[in-house]
Formats: structure tokens, C-alpha cells, sequence
């Protein structure tokens, strides 16, 4: 896998998700500490930095004002019923002191529903890199991950999951993504498996 053709999207690795106090931290902490997400986040990130790669970050930030207009129902609308839950401007929404982005990262902005194309740009920023390669890490594998996977798998990109940098609320779910979906979308692989494929 050539690095300059391969764009790595690390979706959501915010302290809503990441770190105690966050909203969402309780729900996926199991998960988190039995694949070490964070840590292999942060590797992956390094790694292909360096050696490389278009890093984009893709964090959530609610849009109030979208979600009221279409009366969103599913994952979406349960954060929208917590207060405070991925509002603009909070502590919950910042990215990870541990992948904070560094000088010629991307960070999106817009993103307001699962995937990390839906209003954001993204599809003409991999387009203009060049990019065949498209690997995903992140929140929640069964969710925004699958999500954006499947978009820029039907857009004709080669896909990746780094499946031990992703986390979901339960090691079920987590395994069912990793044997059932992933693959009929590309490959799931570890962060050692990446860096060791990456040229």
C-alpha cells in the first residue's frame, strides 16, 4: 500500500467518546481498554503521518438546527436528548490530547451525521490527494465507521479498517463488524498489520 495514495480517516476520537466524563466514555469503555483504541489510534496516526499518509480527522459536532428540521430518530437522536452531548464548543467535542492534529493534518468540518462524507468535502479532498486507499479507525465501528467505509467504498476506493483502533459498546458487535461487514467491504486489519502493508 503506497502511503501517497492512501488516506487514513480517524473518525471521532473525542473525550465525548475517550475519556472519563464523557458522555458516551461508559458505554465504550470495556471495549476501549480490551483493544487499546486510543493507544493504537495514536500509533496508527503517527505512524502514517510519517511516513506519509493524507491524515484526516473527523470529529462530530452537533448541528441543532439539522437535526430539529429532519426530526432524526436512531443514534443521533438519543445524543440529541443529552445535554451538552457533542455541542459546539465544549470539552467533549475537542479531540484527544493524544491526537491532537499536527501541521498538514485535515481536520473536517460539517460533519453532522454518520459518515464522514455527509456535508464535509470529503469526497473531493480524497479526489484532488489522488487517493485509492482509504483506511478508517474510530467511533463506533458499527456506526460512523461502517458508515463511511461503505461511502467511499462505493465511490471505487480500496478499504481498510484498522480494527484495533476502532471500538463499539460490545465485544458482539465489535467481532460481528469485524467477521461480517468489514470484509465485504475491504479488510480489517491490526495497526502493526498497517504500518508493516504501508510503503
Amino acid at each position: 500500500m503506497q502511503a501517497r495514495e492512501t488516506a487514513v480517516i480517524l473518525i471521532e476520537f473525542q473525550n465525548e467518546f475517550c475519556k472519563e466524563g464523557g458522555k458516551f466514555y461508559d458505554a465504550h469503555k470495556d471495549e476501549i481498554l480490551r483493544l487499546g483504541t486510543t493507544e493504537n489510534g495514536a500509533k496508527l496516526a503517527k505512524a502514517a503521518r510519517e511516513k506519509g499518509c493524507l491524515i484526516i480527522h473527523s470529529p462530530y459536532v452537533f448541528d441543532e438546527k439539522w437535526a430539529d428540521e429532519v426530526d432524526i430518530g436512531g443514534i443521533i437522536g438519543e445524543a440529541k436528548k443529552i445535554e451538552g452531548c457533542f455541542r459546539p464548543d465544549t470539552w467533549g467535542v475537542e479531540i484527544i490530547d493524544e491526537m491532537k492534529p499536527e501541521p498538514g493534518d485535515v481536520v473536517l468540518k460539517g460533519k453532522r451525521a454518520l459518515s464522514a462524507f455527509t456535508n464535509t468535502g470529503l469526497a473531493k479532498m480524497l479526489e484532488d490527494h489522488g487517493t485509492k486507499n482509504v483506511v478508517c479507525a474510530g467511533f463506533q465501528s458499527n456506526c460512523c465507521v461502517v458508515s463511511t467505509a461503505r461511502y467511499a467504498y462505493d465511490q471505487g476506493y480500496r478499504i481498510h479498517v484498522v480494527k484495533d483502533a476502532t471500538a463499539t459498546t460490545s465485544k458482539d458487535d465489535q467481532e460481528h463488524v469485524e467477521r461480517v461487514i468489514y470484509p465485504l467491504l475491504g479488510n480489517a486489519m491490526t495497526v502493526e498489520e498497517f504500518i508493516s502493508a504501508l510503503e
